[in-house]
């Protein structure tokens, strides 16, 4: 039976609490928008990971560095010439970084991509996939217009003629690079005899100016094995080798023979290429780890795990697991790996909830307790996110805003 003390100590907390629950909230709004306004002004004084909400991306700016230097460095030691991709940060602060290293231009995935690049003052963009239908052809020729050193390519000669045709309307003259098959069935033209027909038809037409060739080896980058990777790029780049050649005895302008990757940039070397367009050493995933280096068997070691996915631990109700506020809109993936924790291993559970799972019974996790996830896939994680933390262990030292993804026209 509840006595007069009982319900009014009862009344009292209840009382207390909803006092107190408004009070809570207001402090909490007003800390997110001190650090919102902080960070719009660049204030980045004594803002720490634990200050900031999750999930969220965390860039290791020392190992971010090393992985800038490093590219840079095997860059000017060869010869081969950096073009990097942009689809892995979507970031003009990455790409101003790279090219202040000597990347001699930029790689992008989508028109969007490439117009993000370009009107930011960023020069040699190269836009890799055909520009197939009106919108993304108009943009292309008006962005040929406004900037005279983009590039596109072209795998068809009805898209060379498309283009031909919007680029006399707009009074505009297009760079043009031809893509040429390289192991890729998504893209790409035969090699030999149709890229070279392919390729004398963009150089005969009046408003298209040929700059070369470019063939992707996608299929190479992520072999495992350094030994097999090297000999899957190599079968699958000598057509383009072959073209470039026909190229040559033709008469036709081949100033860059344009591809390569992350998982092949130091065997790219002998496969004729001119510049690479890696772009995933600057971050490192999972998946690129598993493939195996030159001098590492077991895992690709020749750049850093620099970025991750902060989480927090939301709940504990069973041995050796613990729910985090990260699932699939965040991108979790069961291949995803705890930096500094090799024993947890990570499990699907929801739209916002994933799972951490150990086996010893001495490891534990405590509530609240933040832990970051290497992703397994770089351009898909990050495409989930407005920005990237920069961290100096456990200080914020920057915010790079992450190019737009609510649609089309901006993705």
């Amino acid at each position: 039976m509840t006595s007069r003390r009982s319900f009014l100590k009862a009344a009292s907390t209840g009382s207390l609490l909803a006092t107190l629950a408004p009070r809570a909230a207001r402090t909490a709004d007003l800390r997110l928008n001190e650090i919102e306004a902080r960070i719009a002004r660049r204030d980045f004084r004594a803002l720490i990971k634990e200050d900031l909400p999750t999930p969220s991306l965390i860039l290791d700016s020392e190992i971010f560095d090393q992985n800038l230097r490093r590219m840079a460095e095997h860059s000017k030691a060869t010869g081969l010439k950096l073009r990097p991709h942009v689809k892995i940060h979507k970031s003009v602060d990455v790409a101003r970084r790279q090219l202040g290293l000597g990347a001699i231009g930029l790689t992008t995935a989508t028109i969007a991509e490439s117009e993000l690049m370009s009107s930011s003052g960023l020069k040699g963009v190269f836009w890799t996939r055909q520009p197939a239908g009106r919108n993304n052809i108009t943009r292309a020729v008006a962005l040929s217009k406004r900037d005279p050193t983009f590039l596109l390519v072209v795998d068809d000669p009805i898209i060379a003629e498309l283009v031909e045709q919007a680029a006399a309307a707009a009074g505009a003259r297009c760079t043009v690079v031809v893509d040429v098959f390289a192991g890729l069935t998504r893209h790409g033209m035969q090699s030999g005899r149709p890229a070279l027909e392919l390729a004398q038809k963009v150089d005969a037409s009046k408003h298209l100016r040929l700059h070369g060739l470019m063939g992707y080896s996608g299929g190479a980058s992520h072999t495992r094995g350094w030994e097999e990777r090297r000999k899957k790029s190599c079968d699958d780049l000598a057509g383009l080798l072959e073209t470039v050649e026909l190229c040559r005895k033709s008469g036709l302008p081949v100033n860059i023979v344009s591809g390569g990757s992350t998982g092949t940039y130091n065997i790219d070397t002998e496969n004729g290429l001119t510049e690479l367009q890696c772009g995933s050493y600057i971050f490192m995933d999972t998946g690129y780890r598993k493939v195996g280096g030159k001098s590492n068997a077991a895992v690709y070691d020749d750049f850093g795990a620099a970025l991750t996915v902060m989480t927090t631990v939301v709940s504990k109700r069973h041995p050796n697991q613990c729910t985090i506020d990260a699932g699939n809109k965040a991108l979790l993936r069961p291949t995803d790996e705890a930096k500094g924790m090799p024993w947890i291993t990570v499990e699907n559970q929801g739209a916002e909830y994933g799972i951490l799972k150990w086996k010893d019974g001495d490891r534990d996790l405590k509530l609240g307790e933040r832990v970051e996830l290497y992703p397994t896939n770089l351009d898909m994680s990050v495409n989930v996110y407005a920005r990237i933390y920069v961290a100096r262990g456990e200080q914020i030292v920057d915010v790079w805003p992450i190019m737009g993804r609510s649609g089309a026209p901006q993705r």
